[in-house]
C-alpha cells in the first residue's frame, strides 16, 4: 500500500491536441507552473481479495465507465509489475474536479506515484511522468515541482516531463479567480481533438507553440516575470482561438471570465503588471510579481468576493511513501 501527494500545474505555454489518442502524445511541447496550494493526495492498495478495480474519489465510489482511465494507468502498472491483483484506489482532490483547474492533472501523477509504489516499481521520476501522461496529458509535467516543460516526444519512451526550474527562485505568483467550479460541458479530451480536427488554425498553433517554447525559457532564464506573463496570456488567447474557430465552435468562458479579463487588463492600464491565463474551464488564473499582490487582491475581491480568491506561489513535485 502506497500513499502520493502531487500538485496541480498551470501551463502557461499550453498542451491544447494530440498527436497519438491512445497514448496521449501530444501535437506540441507545453510548459507549466507547478501551484502549492491545489493538489491530490490518492492511496492505492493491491489486494488479492478483491474481484474488480475500486475507485473512490473524494469519498464517491465510482461507477465502471467513470473509473475507465484509472483502470488503464492501473493495468499499465500490473503489465509493468507482474501483480495480477486488482486495487482499492482513494482519492482526495484538494482541487474543484473537471473545471479548469487542472484537476486530473494532480489526480494522475498522484496515481502513477502511488500504484508504481504500490506494485513494487520503483520507477524514476521520468518514467513516473511518462506512466502519469498515459492517464492525463498534462499530468506529466504534475510530477515535478515549479516550472517544469514536457516535451512532446514521437512515441511513448520519448515524450516525458523534464523540470526547467524546480525551486524558483523569484517572486512570481499565481492568483486563481474561481469564477465556476462546476463540472464544464466540454470535456478537455474531446475540446482539443474537435480544434485538432476541425479548426483552420491548428497549423499556425503549432507553430506559436514552437515560438512560445523559445522565448519564455528566456524569459524563465531572466527571471522576467512580466515577459513570461505576457507570453502566456498571449498563448492562452491563441488556444482559446482554436475553440471558437472549431466547427462547431464553442468556448469555456462566460461573462465572468471576460469581466476578470477586462479587470486584469485595467488593473495593467493603471500600471500594476499582471497577466492573465485560462485552461479548459472558465475560471482565470492571474500571473503577477508578489509584490504587486495587495493590489490586485484587492481589486478582483470587489468583483468577484475575496472567498472566490486563491493566491498560490511555485509547489513541490510528487512525494510518495509507503503506508
Amino acid at each position: 500500500m502506497a500513499t502520493a501527494k502531487a500538485h496541480t500545474n498551470i501551463a502557461l505555454v499550453k498542451y491544447w491536441g494530440k498527436k497519438d489518442q491512445e497514448l496521449i502524445i501530444p501535437q506540441t511541447d507545453s510548459l507549466s507552473l507547478t501551484l502549492n496550494e491545489f493538489y491530490t493526495t490518492t492511496t492505492v492498495n493491491f489486494d488479492n481479495h478483491l474481484t474488480s478495480d475500486l475507485v473512490a474519489i473524494d469519498q464517491q465510489t465510482l461507477s465502471k465507465q467513470a473509473a475507465k482511465k484509472v483502470v488503464h494507468v492501473l493495468d499499465i502498472v500490473r503489465q509493468l509489475s507482474g501483480i495480477k491483483s486488482f486495487a482499492r484506489v482513494e482519492s482526495i482532490n484538494h482541487v474543484p474536479t473537471a473545471a479548469g483547474l487542472a484537476s486530473s492533472a494532480s489526480a494522475f501523477a498522484a496515481l502513477a506515484g502511488a500504484a508504481s509504489v504500490a506494485a513494487g516499481l520503483n520507477l524514476s521520476s521520468r518514467d513516473l511522468s511518462r506512466l502519469a501522461r498515459r492517464g492525463s496529458g498534462s499530468a506529466t509535467r504534475s510530477i515535478y515541482g515549479g516550472l517544469v516543460e514536457w516535451q512532446k516526444g514521437t512515441d511513448d519512451a520519448s515524450s516525458f516531463a523534464q523540470p526547467i526550474l524546480e525551486n524558483v527562485d523569484f517572486p512570481i505568483e499565481m492568483l486563481a479567480v474561481l469564477v465556476d467550479t462546476k463540472k464544464k460541458k466540454v470535456s478537455s479530451r474531446s475540446g482539443m481533438q474537435s480544434s485538432v480536427e476541425t479548426s483552420p488554425y491548428y497549423d499556425a498553433w503549432r507553430q506559436v507553440v514552437a515560438n512560445d517554447m523559445v522565448t519564455i525559457k528566456k524569459a524563465i532564464k531572466a527571471k522576467d516575470i512580466d515577459q513570461i506573463g505576457h507570453i502566456a496570456e498571449e498563448n492562452a488567447l491563441r488556444m482559446h482561438a482554436l475553440t471558437f474557430s472549431a466547427d462547431p465552435g464553442f468556448t469555456y468562458f462566460n461573462g465572468e471570465t471576460l469581466t476578470i479579463i477586462k479587470a486584469v487588463e485595467d488593473l495593467r492600464n493603471q500600471g500594476v503588471n499582471c497577466y492573465y491565463t485560462m485552461d479548459a474551464g472558465p475560471n482565470v488564473k492571474v500571473i503577477y510579481n508578489r509584490g504587486n499582490r495587495n493590489k490586485i487582491v484587492e481589486e478582483l475581491s470587489n468583483i468577484v468576493g475575496p472567498e472566490r480568491l486563491v493566491v498560490s506561489q511555485p509547489g513541490p513535485g510528487i512525494k510518495i511513501w509507503n503506508e
